[in-house]
């Protein structure tokens, strides 16, 4: 069944495959050209869980939904990891939330602690009843040469808790494991129901550095499923407010990665200068994170000429400081020194652990939801994708760079002509027995909202994939053959969310 980004259908027209079929036709079809976007579970009423996998076809725009029956007397399946690498993330947690086991999985833990949402026993062979810190059975290189470095899971300041284990020898790091998951929120289990305000308050609170993308992705979720068509101008707002999400979020990296590498000057212009997008979103929203401006059925803020005219007069004078900042950055001996070569991962690599958003193009991936699957106001403008080759901490900066000034450049084209027209419409009653997806290119990468609807037409299911599930294996394999010392300045130059991925 194939679909396009902020589609709906009704479930039972998803076909239902037999287990073995259902992964043939991922694995099959991934050999083909296409990628693993999301794979999760969904417990239906005879207590059996239906698994759902959503395949991207990125020339072509489509998303092809397969699904199959894992029955209650027999939760298990033939594991598609061990021959399609970018399940690994998406089968662990298949087996935390509903107690099924992916047999022949390679690395099979737990990703968060929580009880699965089954009530069932728990699968894991090393904990009598539930995942808990201090149970998890981390990979370690038995030698009198090898030393283990512990990082976490509590960090300095105001950081959320994350544990990263580190194998080294001498300074070189052998392999990191990562185990996050020690704040698991219960998120997709509080959007269930039929508070559509609650749920889009939910929304913004998924990852709070991407309010804006994440209540985009809600937003069009319950758009889909309602038949509800937003008016032009809230389309255009809503791109308004993600390109300055993104603005703020790139600049502000680009700032932290030059205070990695003891560049002060530019950390303490882009420090400033993130202040001034995230101002432009006070200004548009009354917050700096952008919370409250998308709803379902459009936007609550207006945007009027005398606004447009001030933001374009700001932008025009920020773009002119980013490059005469960005120039000193990319210029400099001592940071090329630092960035260059650091935290590389090959364009293979990248593409068999399905990196998404600035670190998947940073390997040459052409990958951007704004582009492959453009929905609301990027249907009719566009901006080119930004690339690098390197792989690397430089190549990561580097399309940050470009990001910001292609993103700048958009801004200035469309507020000097948003469409007129009003701003909000009130939704109807969303489809029963249904499910929507929605894909937005958030500052990370791709968000992916997926929502299923029970006869009354309340979410039974809602599924939420931040870009960070993707990429956190990707920071590992960044630093096999680093030095230990190099992994705050890769670090940073993933930057991915914790709380976005213990949902």
């Amino acid at each position: 069944m194939k679909l396009f980004n902020g589609a709906n259908i009704v479930l039972s027209e998803i076909p239902v495959l037999g287990v073995q079929l259902f992964r043939e036709k991922i694995i099959s079809q991934c050999q083909e050209g296409a990628r693993l976007v999301n794979f999760f579970g969904h417990e239906e009423v005879d207590g059996g869980v239906r698994l759902f996998a959503f395949l991207g076809w990125d020339e072509d725009s489509e998303i092809t939904v397969f699904s199959t029956r894992i029955l209650a007397d027999h939760p298990q399946y033939e594991s598609l990891t061990k021959d399609l690498i970018q399940a690994h993330w998406f089968e662990r947690e298949v087996a935390e939330q509903w107690a099924i086991i992916p047999e022949g999985h390679p690395w099979l833990k737990p990703l968060r602690y929580h009880a699965n949402y089954r009530g069932k026993a728990d699968i894991w062979p090393d904990v009598s009843s539930r995942p808990i810190p201090g149970s998890y059975s981390f990979y370690a290189v038995e030698s009198p040469e090898v030393h283990e470095v512990g990082v976490g899971p509590v960090h300095a300041g105001i950081i959320e808790p994350g544990h990263f284990r580190f194998q080294c020898h001498g300074e070189e790091v052998m392999h990191l494991e990562i185990q996050l998951g020690y704040q698991h929120r219960g998120l997709e289990l509080l959007m269930r129901g039929r508070d559509f305000k609650r749920s889009a308050l939910l929304s913004e609170a998924i990852a709070g550095d991407t309010a804006v993308g994440h209540s985009i992705a809600h937003c069009e979720v319950v758009e889909s499923l309602s038949g509800c068509v937003i008016p032009p101008k809230a389309q255009a707002i809503r791109a308004v407010a993600l390109e300055l999400e993104r603005l703020s979020n790139h600049v502000g990296d680009l700032g932290a990665m030059s205070a990695d590498v003891g560049f002060l000057p530019t950390s303490a212009y882009f420090g400033r200068m993130r202040g001034d997008y995230l101002n432009l979103l006070l200004a548009l929203t009354g917050n700096r994170f952008g919370k409250g401006l998308c709803r379902p059925g459009g936007v609550l803020f207006d945007v009027d000429s005398q606004m447009a005219e001030e933001f374009c007069r700001k932008l025009k004078g920020y773009k002119k400081e980013f490059e005469d900042v960005s120039n000193l950055l990319f210029t400099k001996p001592s940071v090329l020194a630092r960035f260059e070569g650091v935290g590389a991962i090959s364009m293979e690599n990248a593409k068999k652990i399905g990196l998404v958003g600035p670190a998947g193009r940073a390997c040459r991936l052409e990958r951007d939801v704004r582009i492959d699957y453009s929905s609301g106001f990027w249907q009719f403008s566009h901006i080119p994708i930004s690339l690098a080759a390197t792989g690397d901490v430089f190549g990561r900066a580097l399309v940050r760079r470009q990001e910001v000034v292609r993103s700048l450049e958009f801004l200035l084209r469309i507020l000097s002509s948003l469409p007129q027209g009003g701003i909000f419409v009130k939704p109807p009653a969303l489809k029963p027995d249904s499910l929507a997806l929605s894909l937005v290119e958030g500052w990370r990468g791709e968000i992916m909202h997926v929502g299923i609807t029970d006869e009354n037409g309340g979410f039974a299911r809602y599924k939420i994939k931040d870009p960070s599930f993707h990429n956190w294996f990707g920071l590992s394999l960044a630093m096999r053959g680093q030095e230990i010392s190099d992994f705050p300045l890769c670090n940073k130059s993933f930057n991915l969310s914790y709380c976005g991925h213990d949902l």
